[in-house]
């Protein structure tokens, strides 16, 4: 087998070679690139390998920048310090990845994981896959208020993330429900705190509400496949998630 090392820090890369030849495995190491330059020229000359072991941050950037330019068709194992949020991503989307300090046992097992699927591989899946795992990617990195400033009459209070229960809209006006039941108008539409709130905590489960996940209190099947939300605190009409939408908020309960 194949592969290319793609890893900025000469030790880590070293350190890498010598725990794949310590392995079981036939494993050829075919070069070993240390920035996004680099590999971008290297995949440009059309050269292929089985299997990619690249670090994510590299000296002139992130290594999905490669993997944009070039979609990907080999299985990529991803060495990472990231935090969890982005170790949670790799988990949905399947790719594995070693945290740094990489030790034998864990590169032995996701050499040993490629090895096992690699006669079910499809390219044209697993470029999808990775396409849809660098949204996910960019979605977790993205910067989320972790406040609101809203008006109470003639003061102004800041409101946590973790205070706020759910944004509904009604009229053309947005309102943030407190845990407490109180409610503020804010200055945004329910389409910029979509992207302005963190996708871990809140899902937007219709065109009127967006709920964080300590507010879902009750979900219940409805007709045509659609599901009925009880929010904490009540809301005075039911909150539908569409039959469309149904899987996507079961998955994202499920963490």
């Amino acid at each position: 087998m194949k592969a290319l090392i793609i890893e900025d820090e000469y030790p880590a890369a070293e350190r890498l070679e010598k725990l794949i030849r310590k392995l079981d495995f036939r494993v050829e190491i075919v070069g070993v690139l240390d920035s996004v330059a680099s590999a971008k020229r290297w995949f440009a000359a059309g050269q292929t390998v089985e299997l990619i072991l690249a670090d994510i941050q590299l000296s002139d950037g992130l290594s999905f920048e490669i993997f944009e330019a070039f979609p990907a068709h080999s299985p990529i194992i991803f060495t990472t310090s990231y935090d969890e949020f982005a170790i949670k991503a790799f988990r949905v989307k399947s790719i594995d990845y070693l945290l740094k300090p990489i030790k034998l046992p864990e590169l032995a097992a996701a050499i040993q994981k490629y090895e096992t699927l690699k006669q079910e591989f499809s390219p044209q899946a697993y470029a999808k896959k990775v396409e849809s795992f660098l949204d996910s990617l960019e979605m977790s990195r993205r910067t989320h208020k972790t406040r609101f400033l809203v008006k109470n009459g003639e003061q102004l209070i800041p409101i946590s993330q973790e205070q706020v229960a759910y944004f509904y809209t009604a009229n053309e006006l947005a309102c943030l429900v407190g845990r407490d039941g109180r409610q503020y108008l804010v200055d945004y539409t329910l389409e910029e705190l979509e992207t302005l709130v963190d996708p871990l905590q809140f899902f937007r489960l219709n065109r009127q509400f967006i709920a964080q996940v300590t507010a879902i209190q009750k979900i219940h099947t409805y007709f045509n496949g659609k599901l009925k939300v009880d929010l904490r605190p009540e809301t005075p009409q039911d909150v539908l998630v569409s039959r469309e939408k149904a899987p996507a908020f079961k998955a994202w309960l499920d963490g």
